[in-house]
């Protein structure tokens, strides 16, 4: 049975499709990224009274660190049903549970209230988050991918990219306008939870969005000959994606994990950990962090396409490896900038080590798309994004306020980041260029090869 292939997308739909991921995930980071933001400046106080700053601190980033935990999950449970029922459904609800999630947080008792119940409702709390956004990255960039066109892959794909320094700026610029406009004792009170209750309505729009696109061209053209081979052989039986993944694509999945280590790494340490650092090593005050991650993520948003736009011009390999070098190379600089104890040395490191991160954030999305077949692309994408997060994103701002406590020093911070910029420098110097792929064209190397000698009554593919 023959099936068309998928028709160009128009430009207006495109544009539509794009708008519909990038506010989907700019409300799913703005809660995500919140959290973090909150554990630096308040949680400790909230959830972990009577311990000392930094291990109140280290206990509030353990919470923040269990929704990376959740995150593969969310990357298994939505990779499949995303592979078997299309992106859209899984990415409704992946809004949906992040956005319960957070405003869930702003309603919740304090430790003054309710005891160690509190700490224990906000780490279940951050695993609902945690496994929301497994699920809502794969399905974000793989609508744009599969919609956009080949030739600018890379630049489309990177919009929903910028979803990350969009929701850290939108969550770091309420943070911040509160804490301007509030004084201390009011923001620890109940000035935190506006932010948290804000996500409510954010995702009410975002929603009312994302249901007015259409599912992707290119998966409906894959399930489509999947259910022409089943009509054509009674007998055939269709591989889990995940199965499928980690048989024809398990070297995909690798590379994938290793090229997230630098990226995630350098990211949650420049964002979120040096909240930390600044205020508390540095003698910075809280508005002043703030204000320097606020304006850095503004150029991290604003960098991130032209480096999607440079992957379709020089291949996803070479830009993303000048990323990985760079904030390699940024991270001594980075501490010694801030230790001089100033905005503007402050405002320069971040924001230079966020524009090394786009280098490698950008062309990801493409990236990972053009590696995996149709019908296990949401579970390789997600799989190879999500659970490398467990051991780069999840643990890095608890270690590098542990090395912290330990050392009194940043050094072997910028060495735990060094060492993250070479494994990556590693796994992507040995991936192949993807940037010539054809979505639709690409299926996995397995034919009479998985066939066993004697045929049982099924079939499977």
């Amino acid at each position: 049975m023959a099936v068309p292939a998928p028709a160009p997308t128009p430009p207006g739909s495109l544009r539509r499709i794009v708008a519909a991921s990038l506010i989907g995930t700019t409300i799913e980071w703005y809660d995500f990224f919140l959290y973090g933001s909150a554990a630096a400046l308040v949680f400790n106080k909230l959830f972990f009274p009577g311990s000392d700053p930094l291990v109140g601190t280290l206990l509030s980033f353990l919470t923040y660190a269990v929704g990376f935990a959740a995150r593969p999950i969310g990357a298994l449970v939505f990779g499949h049903y995303g592979d078997r029922l299309g992106r859209k459904k899984l990415l409704v609800l992946s809004l949906l549970l992040m956005g319960g999630a957070t405003f869930a947080i702003g309603l919740l008792p304090t430790h003054a209230t309710i005891g160690s119940a509190a700490p224990l409702l906000l780490t279940l709390l951050r695993l609902v988050q945690g496994f929301a956004l497994g699920g809502e990255w794969g399905g974000a960039v793989l609508l744009v991918s599969e919609h956009g066109d080949a030739k600018r892959r890379g630049f489309w794909a990177s919009w929903p990219q910028t979803g990350a320094p969009a929701g850290q700026l939108l969550a770091t610029g309420v943070l911040s306008a509160l804490t301007a406009l509030l004084s201390d004792s009011a923001f620890t009170s109940w000035g935190w939870r506006v932010p948290f209750l804000l996500s409510g309505v954010l995702v009410m729009v975002g929603l009312w969005i994302r249901l007015s696109v259409d599912e992707s061209p290119v998966f409906k053209e894959a399930l489509a000959r999947a259910e022409a081979r089943k009509a054509a052989d009674k007998d055939l039986v269709e591989k889990a994606p995940l199965v499928a993944v980690l048989r024809h694509h398990w070297r995909d999945v690798l590379v994938a994990m290793g090229a997230r280590m630098a990226e995630n790494i350098s990211y949650y340490v420049i964002t979120a950990f040096v909240l930390v650092y600044a205020t508390s090593q540095a003698g910075l005050d809280k508005q002043t962090a703030l204000g320097a991650v606020l304006i850095a993520s503004a150029v991290h948003f604003a960098v991130i396409p032209a480096w999607g736009a440079l992957s379709d011009r020089v291949g996803r390999r070479p830009v993303y490896l000048l990323g990985a070098a760079g904030v390699g190379l940024w991270a001594f600089p980075f501490f010694a900038l801030i230790d001089t104890e100033t905005f503007g040395n402050l405002l320069l490191a971040v924001t230079v080590g966020l524009v090394f991160h786009g280098a490698m954030y950008a062309p990801q999305a493409a990236f990972f798309s053009e590696m995996f077949a149709t019908r296990m692309r949401y579970s390789g994408a997600s799989i190879g994004a999500q659970f490398s997060s467990v051991a780069a994103g999840a643990p890095a701002p608890l270690i590098a306020t542990a090395l912290l406590a330990d050392y009194g020093s940043a050094t072997p911070i910028a060495l735990y980041v060094i060492a993250a910029a070479l494994l990556t420098l590693v796994a992507v110097g040995a991936a192949r260029e993807t940037r010539d792929r054809d979505l639709a064209a690409i299926e996995p190397e397995h034919t009479a090869a998985d066939a066993p000698a004697t045929a049982p009554p099924a079939r499977t593919v």
